[in-house]
């Protein structure tokens, strides 16, 4: 059944955004799955900051989610959400259709050597464990990232010396059109924290790659990673992980010679932000590279906090610092 849970749920209960959810139903097709206007998504990202998306697609499955792209008009804005963990969706909300993937994109199967197929809305943690259970070694840093399996291909996303595109072996993406993709590693234009990836094609499967191992030891380094990231990085406090790209193409010594520590959160902390405030938002007293929603902030008081940080920097170090935090929407 086709859930479009109107309601009086226009844009009009939001002063400020330019969305008309109720003329853009009209327009989309009909969907087995679930597909809401106007729905709040800060209980949807990790920040709990953020408008309202225009509409809200949830697929019941593969064939939903296809059938719905492949119908779709080309003139309406499309986002992949993920679970939210390195995003702020500004305060004014996201136009056009918004997809979170669900329960029927979560699930875990070993393969034959010592490979992982995981659905792209699994959660890296829940990835690692699995292949734990599995005697999967070589996973184990997905432990300490937080999001799902789909941002971390379309990212990237790395800890500790380890990176996606390390244990990355193919992807299956459904392009704009409804079209299924399967992709290796190697066909994905991986760098640091990016991809080449179109920004409005949906992964929706992955399998990754590690070595045998035994499930103890395996768990014995998630553990020990576990340990190493509470020790230093704010886990108890609502944030996106790093904020910001370690800086690239610069020199590694200062106009003196002396080796210069181009860390984002070492250039940060520098530059006297540490510990920063604007509204609810926060610079981490205790990693300088974690923006916090200390409480009560706006997606405005994040954002505008994070671009004070990049001009402190760049007065203090003639260093240009790159959000690793996507940032969508329309400012309220």
């Amino acid at each position: 059944m086709d859930e479009r849970e109107t309601a009086g749920m226009t844009a009009e209960m939001h002063p400020g955004a330019a969305l008309d959810a109720e003329a853009l139903l009209a327009r989309l097709p009909q969907v087995r799955g679930r597909l809401t206007p106007m729905r709040p998504l800060a209980d949807l990202c990790w920040l709990r900051v953020g408008g309202p998306a225009e509409a809200l697609f949830q697929p019941e499955d593969a064939d939903d989610l296809s059938a719905f792209l492949a119908a779709l008009p080309a003139d309406v804005p499309l986002t992949p959400l993920g679970v939210g963990s390195n995003l702020i969706v500004r305060d004014g909300g996201l136009p056009g259709v918004a997809v979170r993937l669900g329960r029927a994109f979560m699930g875990a199967e070993p393969l034959e050597g010592a490979r992982l197929r995981v659905g792209a809305a699994m959660l890296d943690s829940r990835a690692a464990m699995a292949a734990a259970e599995a005697g999967i070694a070589g996973l184990e840093f997905l432990r300490t990232i937080p999001g799902a399996i789909g941002g971390a291909v379309r990212m990237n996303a790395g800890c500790y010396g380890s990176y996606t595109a390390d244990v990355l072996e193919e992807i299956t993406a459904l392009d704009r059109q409804g079209r299924a993709h399967r992709l290796p590693a190697s066909e994905i234009g991986f760098a640091y924290r990016s991809s080449d990836l179109p920004e409005d094609w949906v992964i929706v499967e992955a399998i990754l790659r590690g070595a045998p191992g035994e499930r103890a030891a395996i768990e014995a380094r998630m553990d020990d990673y576990i340990a190493r990231r509470e020790a230093s990085q704010p886990t108890k406090d609502r944030s996106c992980g790093s904020t910001f790209r370690n800086p690239a193409g610069y020199s590694s010594t200062g106009e003196d010679g002396d080796p210069m520590d181009l860390k984002a959160w070492s250039l940060i902390d520098r530059a006297g932000m540490r510990g920063a405030t604007r509204g609810g938002a926060q610079i981490s007293p205790k990693h300088s590279n974690f923006l916090i929603n200390a409480g009560g902030a706006t997606a405005a008081d994040l954002e505008g906090l994070g671009e004070e940080v990049r001009e402190k920097v760049r007065e203090a170090f003639g260093i240009e610092l790159e959000w690793e935090i996507k940032r969508i929407g329309l400012p309220s």
